[in-house]
């Protein structure tokens, strides 16, 4: 995922401390959403495929594989933001969860999020400083990054032991005469793949994994999607 500009300010929310708090939930540049590359958790395979190239990416601090969505081709660029995204655009959880982390089993905020206002968006606390339902809602997606992540790992790992992740190169020529090679990114090794033993594939199979593998493997013909996204912003731009 693309490194943010700042640091963050994180505190543990509090209802007395944060209860004028408003979070700004819309889909924007500004407000956070400009990433090329997303960490994405295995539960949401199913509604990314529709529109995002999926893919392994290294943690560049420990160098652990984790799966991510790729949403553009430069630095800060989501190319599913404003005109050009599609109506029905699912959001990855890690935007969804907008300013909000997990401190232990509790919730923290990023006090200094650009989506954080005392004026428009979501209230966290009701009157009576109970959670309001789009809090319960933040709740809900954190418990769904846990939960997910931990699958998530148990399927990478699985992965590795059978040798099916590989590197992949991508690079695409643009209509204003300008390349972009994608590097850093992984894929299922479909030459592998095939080797397998009849076991190995049936355990897959009732691990749940072998749809997971085949979604990865389809969604990549996003990248051409993706691709006629960025030489329309490139015609606009021009």
């Amino acid at each position: 995922m693309d490194c943010p500009s700042r640091m963050p300010n994180i505190a543990v929310l509090n209802g007395e401390a944060h209860k004028d708090i408003r979070i700004k939930t819309d889909s924007a540049a500004h407000l956070g959403d400009a990433v090329r590359f997303v960490p994405v958790v295995l539960p949401e395979f199913t509604n990314l495929i529709l529109h995002y190239p999926l893919f392994f990416s290294k943690d560049a601090d420990t160098g652990a594989f984790y799966c991510g969505a790729m949403m553009g081709f430069d630095e800060e660029e989501n190319l599913f933001l404003g005109k050009r995204a599609p109506l029905d655009i699912y959001r990855p959880l890690n935007l969804q969860r907008g300013p909000f982390f997990t401190a232990g089993n509790e919730l923290a905020i990023d006090l200094d999020h650009p989506r954080i206002s005392r004026m428009e968006g979501q209230p966290l606390f009701g009157p009576d400083g109970s959670a309001s339902p789009y809090l319960d809602s933040i709740v809900g997606t954190m418990r769904a990054l846990t939960t997910g992540a931990t699958a998530t790992r148990a399927f990478i790992d699985t992965l590795l032991q059978h040798k099916l992740i590989e590197p992949i190169a991508i690079d695409v020529a643009f209509d204003d005469g300008t390349r972009r090679d994608v590097v850093g990114l992984y894929t299922i090794s479909q030459d592998t793949l095939q080797q397998l033993d009849d076991a190995v594939v049936t355990d897959l199979f009732r691990r749940g994994y072998l749809k997971l593998i085949y979604l990865m493997m389809a969604s990549v013909r996003h990248v051409n999607g993706l691709a006629q996204m960025k030489n329309r912003a490139l015609l606009d731009l021009g």
